[in-house]
């Protein structure tokens, strides 16, 4: 095997565009240089370059080729095609019948001259998010102007061409600390070359120098680097040189809201927030810079102090201004924004969601859920919904939407309210969760809110048609149905969710539930425990249904459940075979053969059915107190007696009224599991 190394050095790449092309580098070598064995060693992106290590072959071997292909009669298309797929000469083709057959040798290649034939074109068209055109290159595009390519099989130029650049040995470091081009002769030696010109090819390598580099600055000053993997993955995205600085933050702007100041930081200016000993923000900011300056980076603080210092300036411009207008009476601008053609406007939906989360604090009280004291619990939730879109129109919001929701719950700190600090926390928290990583809402406020802010979205969307496709979701639905569930479950909620979807005629509950399965298999858990349960009764109260799923994914995992199950599909196939032929056999047992000495199992097999799940059977008490270990306790009390029916009893006797008493014993003891949960629907 050859060392293959590829490197194509451009002008400054997008930071979040580099490992995106460098996976679509290494998955086009792969497909291409496939009849070498391709074999991937390592992957490099940075501000620069992107560039592989892998082995090849050192030649393709001599192959055979004997395939039929289109009809005598096809279009000169369909062979031209053929023989293009095949790299293959109309020569080539023999007629044999009514088709076309390619018999050709193909002799062995050296590598390098495979590699110069096949590769060019595929990496001339790979794709970016965005290309541009430049200098006399003519139609060739790139992400930012290429400059050179290195292509070196076993230290041998390949003098490939792409665009306007041919491949050679040449390289380049930083640009002002390793300025002008350089030879390597190895990916080896183009690693530590660059290191030589001050630059860190690996890009987990120069990620950890970024992350300690700051981690150690900031606690020289007894501070911590708050956590944030996006950001710390575009500024690795950002440098090849990586060098540490912190700055100050003026103390003015410490009074700002720690989300705005840092938020601006963040998108403005690549800014890490630090923290004190105590978690709180600290006046101080961490930033990587891409050189080393001869005054150890003291008038690159200054400026990026001065920059920092007019971003927070425009933040507590804007923050001032918004306090000047209480947040309740920026209620009419709502009306002149239109959430949606077919839903009206923010206006509109705020009083939607406000009804809402007024209905849902009245079922969570009387439900027992803890109430805020002082007021009335429905009349705080009735405001904290109606204003939770009103940061919608303030400047802070305008300038940074990210902060919607969050700069609410400031803002409802100074409307005239008993619990107005109640109110802000539940405007502050009503978009969570975000994501998978985002907490849940807490208290009954918050939660009505942002349950009610979600439930509206789903129910309006779901009404007028826009539901999620296979390709598509622009409203965030499945997100928002995954939010619904995290709150409830993860609350303990016992709502009845089909009333306040408003019903299921557009599907709403099933698209809910289908967003549970999805949830239970990404946490590796199994979703046909819950469409088994389902298929038992329909179930709105996802606490109930999970208990339920809970119980009977226990059972299963014992031998006692296995064995029920294998025994429960035993009988429901031969109720299915014997149905059709003379069925249904769903009457009543005759109590007369049961009684009979010599039908034992059967008669032991009944009087478990009835303890199990008669009218005062374990499993109906268990149901009603919905003690759900319970219910599985009495499904198993049935495992011995159907055991032994199958082992001592022949269910197709020659007797045709005994015949026809077994099968009706088995439809019930098949009834009663499926009082439970439907076992045919459950795998293995």
């Amino acid at each position: 095997m050859a060392e293959f190394f590829l490197e194509l050095f451009s002008e400054e790449i997008p930071a979040r565009m580099q490992a995106g092309g460098a996976a679509q580098l290494e998955g086009i070598c792969a497909q291409i240089l496939n009849p070498l064995q391709f074999k991937m060693g390592a992957l490099y992106y940075g501000p620069r370059r992107i560039a592989l290590k892998a082995e090849l072959a050192t030649e393709v071997a001599a192959s055979a080729v004997s395939e039929r292909g289109p009809r005598i009669s096809a279009p000169e298309q369909a062979i031209a095609g053929f023989l293009r797929k095949h790299a293959a000469a109309k020569d080539d083709l023999t007629q044999e019948g009514e088709f076309w057959v390619l018999n050709k040798q193909s002799p062995s290649q050296p590598a390098a001259d495979f590699i110069l034939a096949a590769l060019p074109e595929a990496l001339a068209k790979l794709p970016w998010p965005k290309s541009m055109r430049w200098g006399s290159g003519g139609d060739f595009t790139w992400v930012r102007p290429l400059r050179s390519i290195i292509c070196l099989l076993d230290g041998v130029v390949v003098p490939i061409t792409v665009g306007p650049v041919t491949a050679g040995d040449t390289t380049y470091g930083h640009r002002v600390h390793g300025p002008g081009p350089f030879g390597v002769s190895s990916a080896i030696t183009w690693e530590e070359r660059l290191r030589e010109h001050c630059v860190i090819a690996d890009p987990v390598e120069r990620r950890r120098l970024v992350a300690d580099g700051m981690a150690e600055k900031a606690a020289a000053l007894g501070l911590s680097v708050a956590p944030d993997e996006g950001l710390l993955d575009e500024v690795t995205g950002l440098v090849e040189h990586p060098v540490p600085l912190i700055g100050r933050i003026d103390d003015d702007f410490m009074s700002l809201p720690p989300e705005v100041r840092e938020l601006s930081m963040k998108i403005n200016q690549k800014y890490f927030a630090l923290r004190d000993a105590n978690g709180l923000p600290a006046p101080h900011f961490a930033f990587m810079a891409n050189l080393a300056a001869e005054d150890l980076g003291k008038a690159i603080i200054a400026g990026n102090e001065r920059v920092l210092r007019a971003r927070l300036a425009d933040a507590r411009h804007f923050w001032d201004l918004d306090l000047k207008t209480p947040l309740n009476e920026l209620l009419p601008k709502l009306e002149k924004i239109t959430f949606h053609a077919k839903l009206g406007t923010q206006r509109q939906r705020a009083d939607r969601i406000a009804d809402l989360a007024q209905l849902i604090t009245l079922q969570l009280a009387a439900d027992g859920m803890a109430v805020p004291e002082g007021g009335n619990p429905s009349n705080v939730a009735y405001w904290a919904g109606r204003l939770c879109k009103a940061d919608l129109v303030t400047g802070m919001v305008g300038e940074f939407p990210e902060l919607q929701g969050v700069m609410g719950g400031y803002y409802a700190a100074h409307i005239p309210h008993p619990q107005s600090s109640v109110i802000g926390q539940a405007i502050k928290t009503h978009y969570q969760p975000k994501g998978p990583s985002d907490d849940v809402p807490e208290g009954i406020i918050s939660i009505a809110v942002a349950l009610a802010d979600k439930l509206d979205t789903l129910r309006e969307f779901f009404r007028i048609n826009e539901k999620p496709t296979g390709s598509g979701d622009p409203y965030a639905l499945r997100r928002c149905a995954l939010g619904i569930i995290r709150i409830i479950l993860e609350n303990g909620l016992r709502l009845p969710l089909k009333q306040l979807l408003g019903g299921d005629e557009h599907g709403l509950f099933d698209f809910i539930i289908e967003r549970l399965r999805v949830k239970l298999r990404g946490e590796g858990k199994r979703f046909d425990i819950l469409d088994a349960v389902l298929a038992a009764g329909s179930d709105d109260d996802l606490v109930r249904l999970m208990k339920r799923v809970d119980a009977l994914s226990a059972m299963l995992g014992t031998d006692d459940g296995k064995n029920l199950l294998a025994a429960y599909k035993r009988a429901a196939n031969i109720l299915r075979i014997e149905n059709a032929k003379d069925g249904p056999h769903d009457g009543d047992v005759d109590e007369v053969l049961l009684n009979m000495p010599e039908y034992r199992p059967d008669l032991e097999l009944s009087h478990a059915i009835l303890m199990a799940a008669g009218p005062d059977g374990r499993i109906k008490h268990a149901f009603q107190t919905e003690d759900f270990g319970g219910v599985i306790i009495g499904l198993a009390i049935l495992r011995p007696y159907i055991d032994a029916f199958f082992e001592k009893v022949t269910v197709n006797a020659p007797e045709p009224e005994l015949r026809r008493n077994r099968l009706r014993l088995l439809a019930r003891f098949v009834g009663a599991v499926q009082h439970v949960a439907d076992f045919s629907k459950i795998e293995g």
